[in-house]
């Protein structure tokens, strides 16, 4: 394998904003896939942060990226701006933060896919940085899944892992709307309709994403009628988020990782690690009792938290607040890497 510059411009050095350096890179690699076999990939990636820190390597959702916050090299907001930079909870003065574009993101490489196969790009991205071990891996959605993966088949190279809002297993309730997701998708592929198909499951996660609550305080208004139908209160809401994700996202990408959510299995035993797991109370993709079980199920130190929250499962991207406060608790003790 081996590490190249991406085409994007060399970071500048820290300058005396506070900002820090940050670096994006193409990782060429053979990677044994857990479903599909050796495969040639490319693993894209940024650091961000002082160099000589610790490590921490930072992943979200299926949806997010390696552009974690601004940057000099960067200015545009980053997936998680609230937790990720200077004096922030996931301060990027103090630590040294690994974040990855997830295999299958860019549409390309239409295989099954596992939270399996994610773990070991992480771990070969770290072993071509030259990073042994890191102080946490901090892991939400998606990310807390493979951050699970990883403590068990990388553990002796991680500190601690903080996963929110991710089991052990997905959850069969959960893995149902998903796999309706996907057929909706695969019937617009077939109808030539692939954006629109997208779109449309976009607009079905995002329902299983929020909660009733949160739907009864913006869109409690009585339906109108437009060019002779009507409309109810949250249509355009979710026409827009769902055209948006469709416009940037891959359709493939979706598919694939969506199937890797429900292909991901760890067995808890397995994991050593100190473990902070953080639930929502209202979150119904990743139900409590999982959360619960994982954590009774954990061999080593752990502990849940539990967060209520009208977000729901999206509530680590909208309770700024107390997500800042699980990371900085997390964070608090003398760097372990």
């Amino acid at each position: 394998m081996s590490l190249h510059p991406s085409a994007e411009p060399a970071e500048p050095p820290v300058p005396a904003s506070g900002d820090v350096p940050s670096r994006r890179f193409s990782l060429a690699l053979r990677l044994p896939l857990r479903h599909a076999g050796p495969r040639q990939v490319v693993l894209r990636g940024q650091c961000l942060g002082r160099p000589g820190a610790p490590w921490l390597v930072v992943a979200g959702g299926i949806s997010a990226g390696r552009h974690l916050a601004a940057h000099a090299g960067d200015p545009s907001p980053g997936w998680w701006q609230a937790q990720v930079g200077p004096g922030k909870a996931v301060d990027t003065l103090r630590w040294r933060v690994l974040s990855l574009d997830w295999l299958g993101a860019d549409g390309a490489l239409d295989v099954p896919l596992d939270s399996a196969d994610q773990a070991d790009a992480v771990a070969a991205a770290l072993d071509a940085l030259a990073a042994p071990r890191i102080r946490a891996f901090i892991g939400a959605s998606y990310g807390a899944m493979v951050g699970l993966q990883f403590a068990a088949r990388h553990g002796p190279r991680l500190g601690e892992l903080v996963a929110i809002s991710g089991a052990h297993r997905p959850h069969p309730y959960a893995s149902a709307w998903r796999a309706l997701q996907r057929r909706v998708l695969a019937l617009g592929r077939d109808q030539a309709a692939a954006g629109q198909a997208l779109s449309l499951a976009r607009q079905l996660a995002m329902l299983a994403y929020r909660t009733p609550e949160e739907f009864a305080e913006r869109f409690d208004r009585p339906p109108v009628i437009r060019e002779g139908r009507a409309r109810v209160a949250a249509e355009a809401y979710l026409q827009a988020r769902g055209d948006a994700y469709a416009a940037r996202f891959p359709s493939t990408a979706f598919l694939r990782l969506s199937e890797s959510i429900d292909l991901h299995r760890v067995d808890p035993r397995e994991v050593r690690v100190p473990v902070t797991v953080v639930g929502v109370q209202q979150d119904r993709l990743v139900p409590l009792s999982d959360l619960q079980a994982l954590v009774e199920a954990l061999p080593g130190p752990a502990r849940l938290q539990v967060l209520r929250s009208r977000y729901g499962h999206d509530a680590f991207l909208k309770e700024d607040a107390a997500i800042s406060a699980v990371l900085a608790r997390a964070l608090s003790g003398e760097a372990k890497a």
